[in-house]
């Protein structure tokens, strides 16, 4: 039998505020609808990370519609983790205030590529209600205790993201970490979520390395957060007690 996932959101894509991507939000849900895609989430760096905005710039993207072209547009952050507590390199002030939160690690924001410090910090930051997404953990950087991680990540019901780019040139050497990741949460019962991590328009949507992961592991369908807007949104909800504005 041949298993088909039909992904409906693309949950991390960068704008050109995060100062190494290149298109407008604008071109970003126009690449999406193309795609027919019906939720795009823009998570641009956090101020940590050279040439990513400043935290104001989170603070402003109320003005941002919630939807552009028909596609919904969720305002967000690609939060770093910043130290082994899982400290953030955003203020809670700005974070409660954004529709999704993803967290992870990225060069010159994390200091040490121990393994038992990296998974300090991971979970750690599983213990704050504010993060919704963990991105990319198969990263060959910055060494993870996948069990521990897969495992906390499914009781606490925190997605886990297979990153389509980490098998496109970014992060080299992430392959057999993300297939092992995949294999241990098909395993673990736990969410996961698909992302492009998309840097410039014609990326968006794109999720054809990382669904061939996900399936060659057995997870299932209802295991993938971003099959439909529907289960988007009631997570994101179900998540948003301890934030500020809810998602209309």
């Amino acid at each position: 039998m041949v298993i088909k996932l039909e992904l409906k959101a693309d949950l991390h894509i960068h704008s050109v505020a995060s100062g190494h991507a290149y298109s407008t939000i604008g071109e970003i849900a126009a690449a999406a609808k193309e795609r027919g895609l019906q939720m795009v989430a823009i998570t641009d760096h956090g101020p940590a990370m050279p040439g990513a905005p400043h935290h104001y710039h989170f603070g402003n993207l109320r003005v941002l519609p919630a939807e552009i072209g028909g596609v919904m547009v969720l305002k967000g952050v690609e939060a770093n983790i910043i130290n082994d507590k899982g400290d953030l390199d955003l203020d809670k002030y700005y974070l409660e205030r954004l529709d999704i939160v993803l967290a992870g690690f990225h060069t010159g924001c994390f200091k040490s590529s121990d393994m038992e410090d990296c998974t300090r910090a991971m979970l750690n930051l599983m213990e704050n209600p504010i993060v919704d997404i963990i991105v990319h953990p198969g990263n060959p950087e910055f060494p993870l205790n996948y069990e521990a991680v897969v495992s906390k990540a499914a009781e606490k019901g925190i997605p886990l993201e297979i990153n389509n780019s980490s098998f496109c040139g970014s992060r080299r050497g992430s392959y057999d970490n993300c297939s092992s990741i995949a294999r241990m949460i098909a395993a673990y019962g736990g969410p996961v979520v698909i992302g492009s991590d998309a840097h410039f328009a014609a990326d968006v949507g794109m999720f054809d390395l990382a669904v061939e992961t996900v399936i060659a592991a057995g997870i299932s369908e209802e295991q993938v957060l971003n099959t439909s807007v529907e289960k988007v949104v009631t997570y994101l909800r179900r998540k948003k007690t301890n934030k500020g504005d809810a998602i209309e």
